[in-house]
């Protein structure tokens, strides 16, 4: 019995980080179909080192930097530092197409976890969302999330870096083409990476959340522009 009263946040976070939660994030390449195109990534070694340099050089500084600070404002109740969060997050996100993404992933989560409770704390920046004073940013909400369904910060992160590098690695399958075993194969050389980000993230120094990835962004950028696509980002 102490046992499972130890890992009763389980459920919670598995429905959390689902890769396949219905928020339409199978929709967004962050960029890889740039990359792809310009046959930067074009096999497995490629597509392994894009996903291990953007959970290491990108999300560790920005997503999930945001969702950890995130995750200990919800645990002071502090609706302004979340509201402030976001709004830096917004500002960070320079390609267009990455930030209107990240909002309307930020918006469907609240929509979906919502039905199963109302927080309070949720309630109040939801409607600072509908009222402009923030832009629901999915890496902001999740760690909000994380903090209400009594998910421990190490275990949520973890679970955030996860559906980040399965959704990326899903994507470089379909477009590289890669074989789902290749897939596979990266997802569990990636596991050590994952586990060391995150520790990484929780002691990361705050001034240097934001940190810019300029080549990230250009071929962000340069996908809005693609003469083909298969993904909105």
């Amino acid at each position: 019995m102490n046992n499972i009263m130890n890992i009763n946040f389980l459920s919670g976070l598995l429905h959390l980080a689902d890769p396949t939660l219905p928020i339409g994030g199978y929709t967004h390449s962050n960029g890889l179909e740039t990359y792809v195109q310009e046959r930067i990534v074009h096999n497995v070694e490629t597509a392994k080192e894009f996903v291990q340099n953007m959970l290491q050089y990108n999300l560790k500084f920005n997503d999930g930097a945001f969702a950890k600070l995130a995750y200990e404002a919800a645990g002071k109740g502090d609706l302004q530092t979340l509201l402030d969060l976001d709004n830096e997050c917004n500002a960070i996100k320079c390609p267009k197409e990455i930030r209107q993404a990240s909002q309307k992933l930020g918006l469907r989560l609240i929509k979906i976890f919502k039905r199963r409770e109302n927080f309070p704390l949720m309630e109040a920046f939801e409607k600072a969302v509908q009222n402009k004073q923030a832009n629901s940013h999915y890496c902001i909400v999740f760690g909000i999330y994380a903090y209400l369904m009594k998910i421990p910060l190490y275990e949520g992160l973890l679970g955030f870096y996860y559906t980040s590098v399965a959704g990326m690695i899903t994507n470089a399958v379909k477009l590289v083409p890669l074989g789902q075993l290749d897939g596979q194969d990266i997802l569990f050389a990636l596991y050590p990476v994952m586990e060391k980000t995150v520790l990484e993230t929780i002691e990361l120094d705050r001034d240097m959340v934001g940190l810019c990835n300029t080549a990230f962004d250009i071929r962000c950028m340069q996908h809005e522009r693609l003469y083909s696509r298969l993904y909105m980002s």
